[in-house]
């Protein structure tokens, strides 16, 4: 089994040539890196994706009781994708199931993450999950944070609160190739606000954390729609970031501080669910995925 994310540096110092990796190369401006490392020095002056990452693996590990190890491997940061790969094969492994921490598809998202797995693979043979947005105990997962988060609400209220489902902007032309990303956003949510009984009335999707280039990103902006939000005197707001799996910089700057800040501004109360990171109904939905995976190719689960 190995385990796949975007990658996120773990000190200060990694800032500039992480983003150097994520740029392919190219140099970032001064003030772009001096930023983004501001931004980390608010949450602690790390990610904790990788240790998040690594603690999903071993609830997954445990959860499937073969014995044999989970792996976690990055696209753009230690330990990388390429190098995990090679180290499964000196490990006596001939078969991989790679599952992106990510539930939703895009040939920008998923589609990165199967070119690296492609390109790394070796001799290995390897079965990528493609999707897993409709999957039930990720939905369940999803759904169990929200009635917990709902809950610091006065009882009276709750069925009033605001509910905005968020997830990572891409570029706006993933939507002239017909990429599914959008469609399964919305199908994921239609499934956790049946879970919750509600009709959506009182809920939107909108996206975060757009990147720094010039081409239109999916909209409407999270933070454009907490402004609407204010002006339609709305008071309490639950953001939820479905399109994320676990705690790191666009969960614990973007949402906890960024959007706290503005929410303040507009005397908004904001609240969010907690990440899912290893709660148990998430690691069962990986473990599901696993064994259909594994099954869907005629493999058995090797025990050692």
């Amino acid at each position: 089994m190995l385990l796949v994310a975007y990658g996120a540096p773990e000190r200060l110092e990694d800032v500039e040539p992480y983003l150097r990796d994520v740029r392919g190369g190219r140099p970032t401006p001064v003030e772009v890196v001096e930023e983004l490392r501001g931004r980390y020095a608010r949450i602690g002056g790390r990610s904790p994706l990788l240790e998040r990452s690594m603690e999903q693996a071993g609830a997954l590990a445990r959860l499937l009781g073969n014995n044999a190890p989970v792996y976690v491997g990055m696209r753009h940061w230690h330990p990388y994708i390429r190098d995990v790969l090679a180290r499964i094969a000196r490990d006596g492994f001939s078969r991989v199931v790679a599952i992106p921490l990510a539930p939703h598809y895009s040939r920008l998202s998923i589609g990165a993450y199967q070119e690296a797995l492609e390109q790394g693979r070796g001799p290995l043979e390897v079965a990528t999950v493609r999707q897993w947005y409709d999957h039930p105990r990720f939905l369940d997962a999803v759904t169990d944070r929200v009635r917990d988060a709902l809950a610091r609400f006065e009882p009276r209220d709750r069925d009033r609160v605001f509910l905005l489902f968020t997830a990572h902007s891409l570029p706006r032309r993933i939507l002239q190739d017909g990429d599914p990303y959008c469609s399964q956003l919305e199908a994921s949510v239609r499934g956790v606000l049946d879970r919750l009984g509600r009709n959506g009335e009182r809920a939107r999707i909108a996206y975060q954390s757009a990147g720094r280039t010039p081409e239109p990103w999916l909209e409407p902006d999270a933070g454009a729609v907490l402004e609407e939000l204010a002006a339609a005197g709305e008071h309490q707001v639950l953001l939820c970031p479905i399109g994320f799996v676990s705690d790191h910089i666009e969960v614990l700057y973007d949402v906890d501080i960024a959007y706290q800040e503005l929410a303040r501004s507009r005397a908004l109360r904001l609240e969010r669910p907690a990440s899912l990171n290893a709660s148990p109904p998430m690691i069962e939905a990986l473990a599901g995925l696993a064994r259909s995976t594994a099954a869907s190719r005629g493999w058995e689960a090797r025990t050692i």
